[in-house]
């Protein structure tokens, strides 16, 4: 696994992985179901704006199976950055998302001025709950019933980790 810059080139692999009413479940709205060509193409071009990078493909053998992102906050929450994430589901369980919350994580505490790393997980999304554990993430915060997502009620959780 290896964390690297998106490409126009990643489209078709992109729309495999991405397409997935199990993935869409867990992420906000802005994420389609179903994935198309169109979104991915915005999805793409998004990823390749920002300098330094702030949302990579996670490479799986030369193969971009999923994203994650750094998003650096602003105003009086500037020393605070969010990442968000998702993983094709044949690679789940493997590891594989764990190594690359660390990989971002040591990239986000060298390349901007942050002390606090943060994710916010659905209530419901156990699988995303221990791999941020995994990677030394604390819950600090349990809002109930704060997200609306298919028209259900859903927890809200924050899990931070803090430069050292």
């Amino acid at each position: 696994m290896k964390l690297r810059h998106w490409k126009i080139d990643d489209l078709s692999s992109l729309m495999h992985h991405a397409n997935n009413a199990k993935i869409a479940r867990n992420l906000t709205d802005v994420f389609p179901h179903p994935y198309t060509q169109e979104s991915g193409e915005w999805f793409i071009n998004f990823a390749s704006e920002h300098s330094p990078t702030q949302i990579f493909a996670i490479d799986i053998s030369g193969e971009a199976c999923g994203a994650i992102g750094i998003h650096p906050q602003k105003d009086i929450f500037k020393n605070n950055a969010e990442i968000g994430y998702w993983l094709g589901e044949e690679h789940w369980g493997k590891g594989v998302m764990t190594e690359a919350i660390l990989a971002i994580v040591d990239y986000g505490f060298k390349t901007f001025d942050i002390n606090r790393i943060f994710a916010r997980p659905f209530g419901s999304n156990i699988g995303s709950q221990k791999v941020l554990e995994k990677a030394g993430f604390i819950l600090e915060a349990h809002f109930k019933q704060t997200i609306v997502k298919n028209n259900e009620l859903e927890d809200e959780l924050v899990y931070a980790i803090r430069k050292a």
